[in-house]
């Protein structure tokens, strides 16, 4: 404990100065105050090293390696740690041995299909951002008659209740009775986007199935079922620490068996 109590004093000091850091007109100098921030957060650092060494006698732990699943998500779950209404959920119905996990992206309570989980925060974020260029890749059941000229609308963009979407691929792949099924390809994944562009096209959707998730398929995946994304895959996939890894020539278009 000897160690850690000069530590915490430093950083404390370098903490006060950085607030205190001011010239004589009163405005804060920059410099100063990053570099005692900076060093209030290194001799912070070195206190909580030392704290796990000393008090505890181990040292820090070592990060688990970023993992990723495949699930295909059932209809009838919310995809929430907890729900407030008491309604069944996604991590309520997965496996006791896996891991904490949290979802990259949503499904909500009536949409199925590809669900990919993560134990990593930070690549959960990342994987989320459009900005990734990873396009999400729907099959939808709608009631109606459908007009495909109407589809190819959508790949200028829409603006539906004031909220602007960006551009979908919408293709009608065929028309049974009163029904119809259509792919659907976007990059944002907004809040329920198809079902409110659809439904704004006059089309209420009856059933939503996420087939993809940029190189990540559905495929073959039972209902319910969960499977790892193994290293390899991951690597070829996002690159070195956690990037997408820029992709060249045929591997552009290269997706994840299933």
């Amino acid at each position: 404990m000897g160690d850690l109590v000069p530590l915490l004093a430093i950083a404390a000091a370098f903490i006060v100065s950085a607030r205190n850091a001011f010239d004589s007109r009163g405005h804060t100098c920059l410099f100063w105050s990053l570099m005692t921030a900076g060093m209030a957060m290194w001799a912070f650092n070195q206190a909580c090293w030392t704290w796990f060494e000393v008090v505890l006698g181990k040292p820090l732990p070592e990060p688990e390696r970023a993992r990723l699943w495949r699930y295909h998500k059932p209809t009838g779950l919310v995809t929430t740690h907890r729900d407030e209404k008491g309604r069944p959920t996604v991590f309520g119905a997965l496996p006791s041995e896996l891991p904490r996990l949290i979802s990259i992206g949503r499904l909500d309570l009536n949409s199925e299909g590809l669900l990919l989980l993560t134990n990593d925060g930070t690549l959960a974020r990342r994987l989320e951002l459009p900005a990734t260029g990873w396009v999400r890749r729907y099959k939808v059941r709608v009631h109606g008659f459908v007009d495909a000229s109407r589809l190819a609308t959508l790949a200028r963009g829409i603006t539906v209740d004031g909220v602007a979407y960006g551009p979908i691929r919408a293709q009608l792949e065929r028309q049974q009775g009163s029904n119809a099924w259509i792919i659907m390809s976007l990059q944002e994944g907004r809040n329920r986007e198809v079902r409110r562009v659809l439904e704004h096209l006059g089309y209420p959707v009856t059933r939503l199935i996420r087939l993809a998730y940029g190189p990540f398929q559905l495929g073959h995946l039972a209902r319910g079922a969960i499977e790892e994304v193994t290293g390899k895959v991951l690597q070829e996939q996002l690159g070195a620490g956690g990037q997408r890894a820029p992709a060249r020539g045929r591997n552009a278009r290269k997706t994840v068996p299933a």
